[in-house]
C-alpha cells in the first residue's frame, strides 16, 4: 500500500537530495497567504466565481467537474510550439473552456455512456483550438482516460460521479481511495527509494473541486477536507522557488534550465512534487499559527487550507506568469499533472 501524499510529501523531503525546503521561504508565502485571507483573494468562493466553472446549481456541475479533472493534465508545449487555445485561454482554462462549449453546444461531455465510446474524432473537434495547428497534448492518452472512466461509471454507479460521492459518509479520505482505487488513470503512485509514495494530484484536485464548488456544503461537505494536500503539479513548484521556500541543487537547475524531460516516476520528478507538498503543509501550519497568535484579525484555522492555498498560488503564478519565466518548470510527459 502506498503512503497517502501527505506522508509521502514527508519522507521525500526527509530524504530529498537534489530538492531543499527553506523556512524563510516558506515564513514568506505563509505571510502572503495570511494577508489574502484578510482580503478574501484566499477564499472557498473564488472556484464557483469563475465563469468557466460550472456553478453548484447545475445538475450537472458533479460529472462536469470529473470530466474535468480526467482530462486536467499536460498542457505545457515545447520551445516555440504554438500553445493550445480555446477562446482565448491557455492551459487548464482551455480545459474548461472546451467542455463548456461542449456542454452549450449540446455535446454529452458530462454522460459517461457519450464519453466511455467517444471516438478520437469527436474528442479532437470537442477539444478543438483556436488555432488549427495547435492540438492539446497527449489526445490519445485523454482518450483512453475517458473510455476507462467512463466504462466504470457505467458499469458500476449508474452512470454518475454522484453515487460515487454518496458511497463515501462525507469524507473526503474516503472518496479520494474510491477514486485511485476505481479509476486507474488517477493511481499516481512511484517508488521513491524503496518507498511506495503517492502524490494523487487529479484524484485530490478531483475532491478539492467538488468541496469548493459546493462551498463545503451538500455534495461538498467532507468533514475531513484538511486530509487533502496541495496538488503537487509543474507550475507551483516555480512559485515555491520564487520565493525561496523550495531550492534546487546546481546539477538539478542546470537539467531543467536545459529543458530536458524528466522521466515520469524518476528522483528528481518525485523530489519536486514530493518537497512541494510538505512545503505547503508547514505554509498551512504556519498560517494556522500566525492565527492563534493574532486573534484580532477576526480569522478561523478552518479558513485555511492546502486546498485554498494552492489555488491562490496557482493564480499568483498565472498573474505573474512573466516574472516567474525565468524560473524553470519540469517537463515530464504525463496523465498525472
Amino acid at each position: 500500500m502506498a503512503l497517502m501524499p501527505r506522508e509521502s510529501g514527508k519522507l521525500i523531503a526527509s530524504l530529498s537530495k537534489d530538492v531543499f525546503i527553506e523556512e524563510e521561504g516558506v515564513k514568506k508565502i505563509a505571510y502572503l497567504v495570511l494577508e489574502g485571507l484578510k482580503t478574501r483573494a484566499v477564499h472557498i468562493d473564488n472556484f464557483s466565481q469563475h465563469e468557466l466553472h460550472p456553478n453548484e446549481h447545475d445538475p450537472r456541475a458533479i460529472d462536469w467537474i470529473f470530466v474535468l479533472d480526467t482530462l486536467n493534465f499536460c498542457f505545457w508545449t515545447d520551445g516555440d510550439d504554438t500553445k493550445w487555445k480555446v477562446s482565448g485561454y491557455t492551459g487548464y482554462f482551455a480545459l474548461c473552456a472546451a467542455i463548456k462549449r461542449a456542454v452549450h453546444e449540446s455535446r454529452l461531455m458530462t454522460d459517461p455512456k457519450f464519453y466511455s465510446t467517444i471516438t478520437i474524432e469527436e474528442l479532437s473537434y470537442i477539444l478543438r483550438g483556436d488555432d488549427e495547428s495547435a492540438k492539446i497534448p497527449l489526445l490519445a492518452e485523454r482518450l483512453q482516460c475517458l473510455h476507462e472512466v467512463g466504462k466504470v461509471l457505467v458499469e458500476e454507479y449508474e452512470g454518475t460521479f454522484v453515487n460515487c460521492i454518496k458511497a463515501c459518509d462525507n469524507s473526503a479520505e474516503k472518496l479520494l481511495k474510491l477514486v485511485v482505487t476505481k479509476f486507474e488513470c488517477f493511481r499516481d503512485v512511484a517508488d521513491y527509494r524503496g518507498h511506495k509514495v503517492s502524490i494523487y494530484k487529479r484524484a485530490q484536485i478531483l475532491v478539492g473541486d467538488i468541496w469548493a464548488c459546493y462551498r463545503g456544503n451538500g455534495l461538498g461537505l467532507f468533514h475531513d477536507i484538511e486530509i487533502i494536500t496541495m496538488f503537487a503539479d509543474y507550475r507551483i513548484p516555480q512559485v515555491l522557488v520564487h520565493f525561496g521556500a523550495m531550492r534546487y541543487s546546481n546539477p538539478l537547475l542546470d537539467t531543467l534550465q536545459s529543458g530536458t524531460h524528466l522521466t515520469p516516476g524518476s528522483l528528481a520528478e518525485l523530489e519536486i512534487r514530493g518537497c512541494s507538498i510538505e512545503v505547503i503543509e508547514r505554509v498551512r501550519d504556519e498560517v494556522k499559527s500566525l492565527i492563534r497568535q493574532y486573534p484580532n484579525l477576526a480569522l478561523r484555522e478552518s479558513d485555511c487550507n492546502a486546498i485554498l492555498i494552492d489555488h491562490y498560488l496557482w493564480d499568483y503564478r498565472r498573474r505573474h506568469a512573466g516574472e516567474l519565466e525565468s524560473i524553470p518548470f519540469h517537463k515530464v510527459k504525463s496523465i498525472y499533472y
